[in-house]
C-alpha cells in the first residue's frame, strides 16, 4: 500500500484549513499593557522593598518604604516650638487680662479725680497724673495685643509647616495606584532614592490592549466604542473573545516589520487598540488577531 497516496492529500487540506484559518482575521498585532511608573515624592534611603518583579500588587498596597528619620527629628522640634508659642500665647492672655483689670481701676479712679477735680477738692495735677497712667496703660495693652497677634500668626505658619512635614512623612510610604504586576525595579533596599526618580513599574494585567493594523478600505468596518472579536493562541489552539475598540489612529503609518497584513500589498496602515478583558490567559507580547 503507498501511504504517500493518502499522506500528502492529508497536508494539503491541513495547509489549505491552515491558510483560511489565517486569512479569516481582519487585522494582526501584539497585545500590550496600561504601564505606570511610580516615583519617589520624597528623598531617603530605601530601607525595604519588598515585591518581586512579576508580584502580583493591590492598590493602596505600600510597596516601598523611605526612611523617615530626618523628617520625623523636624517634625518634634516644629512641635516643640508650636508648644512654646502656645505657652508664650497663654502668658500674654494673662498679662492681658490682668491689664484690662488694672484698667477698670483707673477707669473709676479716674472719675472720681474729676469730680473731685470740678468740685475743688483735688488739683488738676492729680487729673493729669491719673490721665497719664491711663494713657500708659492703654498703650501697654495695644502692645500685649499686638504680640498676641504675632504669636498667633507664627503658631499658624509653623502648623503649616508640621502639616507639611507629616505629608513629607506620608509620602515616604509609597502606594501602589493600581491592580497589577510588578514588571521592573529601578531601585533595590538600601539605595537611596529622590523626588521625581522612578522606582517601579507595574502594569495593570485585567484589562490588555492589542495593538493592530487595518487597511484603509477596512475602516468603515470598525468605530470607536465598537466590539469585535479577538483571537490569540491557547496550547497549540486559537481561543477567542470580545473586546472593544478604543481608538483609531486618524493617520496611516508604514506597516510594522512585525505584522503581517490580511493584503500583503498594502503599504498603508491605520492603527488601532482594542481593549481585551484578560482572565490570565493573555501575557504582554503575545501576537493577537482581530476579527470585525
Amino acid at each position: 500500500m503507498n501511504y504517500a497516496n493518502y499522506i500528502i492529500p492529508l497536508l494539503l487540506l491541513s495547509l489549505m484549513a491552515c491558510k483560511q484559518q489565517a486569512d479569516s482575521a481582519d487585522a494582526y498585532g501584539n497585545f500590550e499593557a496600561i504601564e505606570v511608573i511610580v516615583s519617589a515624592e520624597s528623598s531617603g534611603r530605601i530601607i525595604s522593598f519588598l515585591p518581586v518583579e512579576g508580584a502580583a500588587l493591590q492598590a493602596g498596597q505600600v510597596a516601598v518604604n523611605i526612611d523617615t528619620t530626618q523628617l520625623y527629628l523636624q517634625k518634634l522640634s516644629m512641635e516643640s516650638g508650636f508648644a512654646s508659642l502656645s505657652s508664650r500665647a497663654h502668658t500674654l492672655d494673662a498679662q492681658l487680662r490682668s491689664s484690662e483689670v488694672q484698667m477698670d481701676n483707673l477707669i473709676r479712679e479716674k472719675k472720681r479725680i474729676d469730680k473731685l477735680v470740678e468740685g475743688g477738692a483735688a488739683t488738676s495735677k492729680q487729673q493729669d497724673d491719673i490721665n497719664g497712667q491711663v494713657s500708659l496703660l492703654e498703650a501697654q495693652i495695644a502692645t500685649i495685643a499686638s504680640q498676641k497677634d504675632a504669636v498667633f500668626a507664627e503658631r499658624l505658619t509653623l502648623n503649616a509647616q508640621i502639616e507639611q512635614v507629616e505629608n513629607q512623612i506620608n509620602k515616604c510610604a509609597v502606594s501602589n495606584p493600581i491592580n497589577g504586576i510588578l514588571l521592573t525595579k529601578y531601585k533595590e533596599q538600601g539605595e537611596m532614592a529622590a523626588p521625581g526618580q522612578p522606582l517601579f513599574k507595574m502594569a495593570n494585567m485585567e484589562e490588555l490592549i492589542l495593538r493592530a493594523y487595518v487597511s484603509g478600505d477596512q475602516l468603515s468596518s470598525i468605530k470607536t466604542g465598537g466590539s469585535v472579536t479577538v483571537s490569540f493562541d491557547k496550547v497549540q489552539d486559537l481561543q477567542q473573545t470580545t473586546g472593544v475598540v478604543s481608538w483609531i489612529s486618524p493617520r496611516a503609518e508604514f506597516t510594522p516589520k512585525i505584522i503581517q497584513t490580511r493584503e500583503e500589498r498594502v503599504n498603508l496602515v491605520y492603527a488601532i487598540k482594542v481593549v481585551v478583558p484578560n482572565d490570565g490567559s493573555l501575557k504582554i507580547g503575545m501576537p493577537g488577531e482581530v476579527i470585525f
